[in-house]
């Protein structure tokens, strides 16, 4: 069959599962996920496993958008708004799941280094969309929630930094197993950062700059769109980090006309369709036969996340001295994983050899679908134990 008809099962069947998830309180990703996972190779077959990996330029452009919607938040104002307060909480939070992860994996679990290195990584990414459905269902309102919004907000940032550095790291014991010196080790994932981050500089000056010339919103999605898409290839095709640079896009058009949210929000328009596509394809490539060899060490990886979130988060409140209800609870609230988790394990999927991309990918895209499952659930509990949520509703 035709790629344009896979693409159209892909849309048609992620729509309706999460549809029918939906009526179960389940947020919209998991129903993408399940959907890819019945139509794919592991299931009813219906999507080939070659075809599906002939769709990796949809993932790749989901990305983009993602990191350019991430990279909206990092507004100057708005940080210095935020205080250092929740930049310290982010911070630890995310940094402590990626430290137990890599300890427990290398040191427990005896895994390879680069494969524990990236696993860490991903770990500190935290999905904003099922917390933000939660407050938003029941009205939550309080310190937690005052807290818990900008902190998943830019969490994802500071995790796909993380990942930048892991990852260049892994590269370099894999290619370089017997010849590994700590300058290359530190210096070349810097240097990769800094000039993923001066790509994505120049494209956002080069977008402010067209903005203001643009005429009419589709004259101006157009235009977003061919950077992001440009920014991506030039990243990529370097071997650099797209994500990092189509975050610094969206960070320095935030800053150099703050004022101009048509260029986000237009965006919106066109990336429902991506989005649906993007997840559900990752269900379709979600291999079942690999969980069995690795079932251990998923766990584990599920566990160890949120423990160290929990950990991290407790202790950055404590540090900054926020409210007990949020050193409490803040931790159960940023359970839920999902959009650039699943990114960066596509990352990981290119970067690690075989079998150890594979294994990191299909860990994480099945703790997606159970911090999807359980996280919304968790977080309600824990807004209503911090009083924030009315009991009853």
């Amino acid at each position: 069959m035709h790629m344009l008809f896979y693409l159209g099962i892909i849309l048609f069947t992620g729509m309706i599962m999460a549809k029918i998830l939906s009526k179960f309180k389940l947020p919209n990703v998991t129903g993408y996920l399940i959907a890819g996972l019945i139509i794919g190779p592991s299931v009813l077959g219906i999507i080939p496993q070659e075809s599906s990996d002939k769709l990796s330029i949809i993932s790749e452009a989901a990305l983009s958008f993602i990191a350019y919607s991430i990279g909206s938040e990092f507004n100057i104002q708005n940080l210095k708004r935020l205080g250092k307060g929740i930049i310290t909480i982010t911070v630890f939070e995310a940094l402590t799941a990626v430290a137990l992860v890599d300890l427990v994996m290398i040191f427990v679990l005896k895994q390879s280094i680069p494969f524990s290195l990236v696993l860490g990584a991903i770990a500190a990414a935290t999905a904003p969309a099922a917390t933000l459905m939660v407050i938003r269902q029941y009205k939550a309102k309080g310190p937690l929630v005052n807290t818990l919004l900008p902190v998943v907000a830019i969490d994802d940032a500071v995790g796909i930094i993380a990942f930048g550095i892991s990852t260049t790291i892994a590269k370099a014991l894999v290619s370089n197993t017997e010849s590994i010196s700590i300058v290359k080790i530190i210096f070349i994932p810097l240097l990769e950062i800094f000039f993923a981050l001066l790509i994505g500089f120049i494209m956002g000056i080069l977008l402010t700059y067209l903005c203001k010339k643009a005429k009419g919103e589709d004259g101006l999605l157009s235009l977003v769109i061919a950077t992001l898409f440009a920014t991506a290839g030039i990243a990529i095709s370097l071997e650099l980090s797209s994500l990092l640079a189509c975050m610094m896009v969206g960070a320095t058009l935030t800053n150099l006309d703050p004022n101009n949210k048509k260029a986000f929000t237009t965006v919106e328009r066109f990336t429902p369709p991506v989005l649906i596509s993007f997840f559900t394809i990752a269900g379709v490539q979600l291999n079942l036969s690999i969980l069995k060899e690795v079932g251990l060490i998923g766990i584990v990886y599920v566990i160890v996340r949120v423990v160290g979130k929990m950990l991290g988060a407790f202790l950055g409140s404590k540090i900054a001295n926020f409210p007990k209800t949020v050193q409490k609870y803040l931790g159960f609230t940023l359970i839920p994983q999902a959009g650039v988790a699943i990114g960066l394990s596509m990352v990981a999927q290119n970067t690690l050899p075989s079998p150890y991309g594979a294994q990191a990918r299909t860990i994480v895209l099945a703790g997606t679908v159970i911090y999807e499952l359980v996280g919304p659930m968790i977080t309600k509990i824990a807004l209503i134990k911090a009083g924030e949520i009315e009991v009853g509703k």
